[in-house]
């Protein structure tokens, strides 16, 4: 009984979370979204909300006033788009 609600369980202790980022990679996402701004702004500003506040697709919808399918939608777009911008794809 004990075993199955986790008793033989051990703590393990994480690394600190703070991962150093690259300013060259940042560099490039500010301008791709700069970029990206002047083609789909509402989803841009979703970008920023799901990336630099943390928010999730439902909190970044409710924040933006669109339904989470929308926003789940905007949010693959976006993500393709600003991946093939940083990537050096040429972009159609």
């Amino acid at each position: 009984m004990r075993r199955k609600r986790g008793g033989d369980w051990s703590r393990v202790e994480l690394p600190d979370p703070a991962v150093p980022i690259d300013d060259s990679n940042l560099i490039a996402l500010d301008q791709a979204l700069a970029e990206f701004a002047a083609v789909d702004a509402e989803a841009a500003e979703l970008v920023q909300l799901r990336y630099f506040t943390g928010l999730t697709i439902p909190q970044a919808a409710e924040a933006l006033g669109i339904s989470a399918r929308t926003a789940d939608r905007s949010w693959a777009y976006a993500r393709a788009w600003l991946f093939r911008r940083i990537s050096g794809e040429k972009l159609a």
